[in-house]
Parts: C-alpha cells; structure tokens; sequence
C-alpha cells in the first residue's frame, strides 16, 4: 500500500522552553499530519544527548531524553508552579535551540519536580522501575557517578567505580541514591509522557518511525556496564573505532569514534543484547530505521588513539544470521534499512536477504556523469523515498550548491525553470510522490520551502547542528490542503 509522512525531530517542535517537547504542540503536529492525508511521522532517535548535541551519541540506547518532558504537563499535575518554571532562562531564540541554557536549566527544573512528587509510593512508578531494571540501574547509577566527577567520561573515573567493582558500585549506589532516584523518575516521567502521544498518534492513523544508530556512544551506559559486548582490551580500553574510510568527500576519512561490537561474543549469547534493544525500540516505535546498515554486513575497524580514518579496516559484520535470530524471537519486524553511500554486492544481498525496504534520497540522484540507483525511474517498490534526510541540507539549499551539470541535468529530468521557480520544492516533493516507493517521506523544511537556515545537520562538523526549531505559525491549513492535495493525486491517502 502506498503512503507517505513527514520528517521532523521532535527537538525541532514549536513551543515554550527552548526545545521541543511532548508539548500541547506535539499534538497539534499529529492533528496537522492527519488533516494533510499522512500516515507517518518520523522522528530521530530519543535518546538523551550530550556535549555536541547529537541524538546519535546518547549516554544510553535504552533512556530517552529528558528534555523533551513537557513541563506544562507538570505544573497541570502540581510537581511545578508556573512562576518557578519562568524564573529559568531557557533561550530566547524561537527559532534555534540554545543547548547550554537548556542545559543549565532544565535539569534545575526537573528536580523541584522530582523533590515534590513523592514519586517512591507511585505504583506505576514502580513497575515501570522494575520492569526496565535491566537497563535503568546501570544508566541511573552511571549518570549519577558521572555527575558526581564533574560530568567527565567513565574512561577518567577512579579505577573502582570505572571498572565496575562490586565494592565500588555498593558505595556509589549508596552516597548517590537520590541522584539515581532522580534520572529514574526522569525515565518514568519521560516514557509516561511519550507512551501517551505515540497512543494518540496511533489513534488517529499516524505510526511513528524512530531512529536508531546502528553503535552506541563510547560515553554512554551501555559501554560502562557491558564491555563484554565490544571489542574492548584488558585496560577497558577500546581496541578500535568506528568510522569511514577516505573518500572523495573526505581525505582521511571520518573518525566517528564509537567503540565497535564484539560480534563473536554477541552471537554466542544469540544476540541476547540486540533482542532487547530492538524490543525496547518497538515499544518507543511503531517502525524502526536503522542508521549506517552496511555495518552489518562489514565495518570499518580504525585502530584506537589515531587521529584520522585513513588507517583502518573492513572487518566482517554477523550478517544475515542477527536479522534471522531477531525475526525468530521478535516475529515479523518492520525495520527501514539505512543503506546509503557507496554499497558493496554483500550488503545488496544483505539487504536483499533480510527484505527490508532500503532508502533513496532524491539529493543523490542527480550527478550528470552517471544513471544514478538514486533516479526515480531505477527504483522498485520496496524503498522508501525521501526528498532528503537530517543529513541533507533543504532542497532550495541544495539546488543553489549543485554545479552547473548537475543543476542542468535535474532541471532537465524535471523539466523546470530551475531557479527562477519558487515552487522549485514541490516539483521535487512531486517527483517522490509520484514514485513507485511504497513509502515517501519528505521533510517538513522542504513542504514549507525552506533554505540552509533550516538544515538539521551537517555531517562531521560540530557548533550548529540539531538546532533548527519550526515556527508556530507554518503549519497552516493552506499547507495541509496543498500537502493532502499532493499526496491524495500520487495514490498516497
């Protein structure tokens, strides 16, 4: 069946208090979706970030973010006055998210909540502490201790705590308890809030596609806890990194930095730790995207310490047999694979064998010296299209960077005037559309037309990233009538 939905991090919502949040505003998008004929929302992961601001390095896979707790909810409940909630400076910038002040607010915040809920002789409270236990103590515990160090990386902990002695982790548990009870309540509070608008998306027709990234950050809770799990030596120490090697984009390379899976010991204990991420991800989502695939099927090994991507080295991933144990004890699972960039013969069979839908970005499509996989007119049903990613700039940002070739070429298959059309984003949101992806996913930026100012990310660059927030006034029935017009012409209602 075809469909199609919108791209828009939740970060990037309207609303008060410097971020997006599972805000009043979160409904109203959901409303906005399914006035416009859509049928998805994607989201980027919701895991809680740190220096750098990226949802794809998270100090766990498992916790989400508290930033995006809505605060009004809160004082609706008593846990906050408005008065105390508008002494905090969250930025004043409508437009962009200023992270240091949310940082510096936010969590001031929560505490006043936290120290009036009593939360201890919550029932709910405490099944949803014992029923994530296996995740939640390891991550409280952690991002208590790492606070109690001045917020510095578990690698610059003392030697007892750091490598996990039983003593250690007693003492700890003990002097931080109400700094632990604190990021659980955070927890609590954070899956409360977004298992009740995933459930009013969802009543409403709307399914949600979450991000994951295929590693997990170095300083995260999930490294600390279980180094058993990655490729890791006697010292804790990693081995190797994550990244890319050379291309024409980049002469060294890309130094990501994660620490790489110890595949061997993930198949002797049948993928026990993937089995639960992935369930837990299908408890936040109704639909998973899973960021760098190609890893799977072979990943690039950078040797620890080097300051460049430029000596590393494939290495053989576990192939088809992860995706034949997840599909064995999860049953049918409904995952979108992210294969972009340069694709090997194994992991189009990879691809092909797991029969998840792949990914094409019509911003790849146009280079005049090749018939791209990424042209329309290449594509099989089982893809999803996207006009472009939180990777990509908009389309008006992109087209005003294409070399004169390519611009002549995309004006070319699209038979438009190029520039001088200040429509230029609906002939490319109509090109997907009319495509015969099964699903088509465009970016809110692009319906709204857009340029640089609204790009979500740039790849390898840090300092303006994940900032970009949508106004309160550009979801308007105008924009949902032409965007249910599109959909419903090109048989995507």
């Amino acid at each position: 069946m075809r469909s199609s939905g919108i791209l828009l991090p939740v970060a990037s919502l309207p609303g008060r208090y410097g971020i997006g949040s599972f805000s009043k505003e979160a409904y109203k998008f959901i409303d906005f979706l399914k006035a416009s004929g859509q049928k998805y929302w994607q989201i980027l992961p919701l895991g809680p970030t740190g220096y750098g601001d990226s949802p794809y390095q998270s100090f766990s896979t498992f916790a989400g973010n508290p930033y995006f707790i809505d605060l009004d909810t809160l004082i609706e409940e008593g846990l906050l006055k408005k008065s105390e909630v508008n002494k905090f400076d969250f930025g004043d910038n409508s437009s962009y998210i200023d992270y240091e002040k949310i940082w510096l607010s936010r969590f001031k915040v929560l505490k006043i909540a936290y120290d009036r809920s009593d939360i201890a002789k919550n029932t709910k409270y405490k099944k949803f502490i014992k029923e994530n236990a296996f995740w939640l103590d390891d991550y409280a515990l952690y991002m208590a201790v790492k606070n109690s160090f001045g917020g510095v990386s578990f690698i610059e902990w003392d030697e007892d705590i750091r490598r996990r002695k039983p003593e250690a982790i007693k003492k700890y548990t003990k002097e931080l308890s109400y700094e632990i009870g604190f990021y659980k309540f955070q927890q609590f509070k954070f899956n409360e809030q977004w298992n009740k608008l995933k459930a009013y998306a969802n009543k409403n027709g709307i399914k949600i596609i979450g991000d994951i990234p295929i590693y997990v950050a170095f300083d995260s809770a999930d490294t600390w806890a279980n180094p058993e799990l990655f490729k890791f030596d006697r010292n804790g120490l990693p081995t190797g990194v994550a990244g890319c090697p050379p291309d024409g984009f980049s002469a060294t390379g890309q130094l990501w930095g994660n620490p790489l899976y110890n595949w061997k010991y993930h198949k002797e204990t049948g993928y026990a730790w993937w089995i639960e991420r992935i369930r837990n991800c299908y408890k936040l989502y109704d639909v998973i995207r899973i960021d760098h695939f190609r890893g799977f099927d072979e990943y690039y090994n950078i040797p620890y310490g080097d300051k460049t991507a430029e000596f590393g080295k494939w290495e053989k991933g576990p192939g088809i047999s992860l995706f034949k144990t997840l599909k064995k004890e999860l049953g049918e699972i409904d995952i979108i694979a992210e294969d972009l960039g340069f694709l090997t013969d194994s992991v189009l069979k990879l691809v092909k064998d797991t029969g998840y839908p792949g990914m094409k970005v019509l911003q790849f499509a146009f280079d005049s010296r090749e018939d791209s996989d990424y042209l329309p007119h290449n594509y099989t049903s089982n893809c999803v299209v996207y006009t472009g990613t939180h990777d990509n700039d908009t389309i008006h940002g992109w087209y005003s960077d294409l070399s004169k070739k390519d611009r002549a070429f995309a004006d070319e298959y699209l038979n438009n005037a190029g520039e001088d059309n200040d429509k230029l984003h609906w002939d490319y949101i109509r090109l997907a559309m009319s495509s015969v992806a099964k699903l088509c996913v465009i970016p809110i930026q692009d319906y709204l037309g857009l340029s640089k100012e609204a790009r979500i990310n740039t790849p390898s660059t840090l300092g303006n990233n994940w900032k970009w927030r949508l106004s309160d006034k550009a979801l308007t029935k105008a924009l949902s009538k032409e965007i249910k017009k599109v959909t419903k012409v090109y048989a995507r209602l």
